[in-house]
């Protein structure tokens, strides 16, 4: 099993969490060209978005994050990811779509400009401050649908708690994390107490760590940014959007679209 990813998606940390809880053996591979605009070959082929994750299950060929997820769910059932009850299910669904498109709009507009400099000065810390304003929102939200329990998935780890933990841990990452006696605080303890989580997290510290010569790749033309759908409406309602017209102009932009 092969699964193209990039260290630094929080949808391919979800599919590396889920294998990992359900003790399935599996390869890692960075496309060469993830982020150029012009993937090429197996990748291209298995995810014709060009976006990470996609997964390679002998002739099985798989992209999105959640329809891996709900595969590996149908063919490797034990230890079951999602809880018994279809309203718990049917919950930990919901959690995971906010994650997916709100707080994974926060989070790709705050990398926007900490790694590829987007903005800076005034406009920077005004994106900023909307973007900490909205993290303490969901924050807040999320912190209801943990209602004081060990995990947000019920009684066991399981989907919707691998759905929050790349999104909660990337704003501990950006400074956004809750004070160290919260419920959010105290979660995040917990999951990266579990082996799953840890080497995952680990995998994401480390390609951090690496991104400090991004904006000088991005404006060598080495690599594009890509707007989709929720990541575009963030960076335009949170005061981007000369940001985006001048990308654009500048041919380091790239708008792709759900299928």
């Amino acid at each position: 099993m092969l699964l193209y990813e990039h260290p630094l998606s929080s949808y391919a940390q979800k599919v590396k969490i889920a294998l990992r809880e359900k003790g399935v053996a599996f390869d890692v591979e960075t496309p060469a060209a993830l982020g150029s605009g012009g993937a090429t070959g197996p990748f291209a082929a298995a995810s014709p978005r060009n976006e990470v994750p996609a997964l390679i299950d002998g002739e099985a060929r798989i992209f999105d994050s959640t329809i891996i997820l709900e595969y590996l769910e149908d063919k490797f059932p034990t230890p079951p990811l999602l809880p018994p009850d279809p309203a718990a299910r049917a919950e930990a669904r919901m959690i995971e779509d906010v994650c997916d498109t709100l707080y994974e709009a926060i989070n790709w507009g705050l990398s926007e400009i900490s790694w590829f400099k987007r903005a800076e000065g005034a406009k920077a810390e005004e994106m900023r401050a909307t973007a900490a304003r909205q993290t303490a929102e969901l924050q807040a939200w999320l912190t209801d649908k943990l209602n004081g329990r060990d995990w947000f998935n019920g009684d066991d780890f399981g989907w919707a708690d691998l759905s929050v933990a790349p999104y909660l841990n990337r704003s501990f990452h950006y400074g956004l994390g809750t004070p160290d006696s919260s419920q959010l605080a105290r979660w995040r303890t917990r999951i990266r107490e579990r082996p799953s989580v840890a080497a995952t997290f680990k995998e994401f510290d480390a390609a951090a760590a690496r991104m400090g010569d991004a904006s000088g790749r991005l404006s060598s033309g080495a690599i594009k940014r890509e707007y989709r759908d929720h990541r575009l409406e963030w960076m335009m309602k949170s005061g981007g959007v000369q940001i985006v017209l001048d990308g654009l102009a500048r041919k380091n932009i790239r708008f792709t679209w759900p299928l």
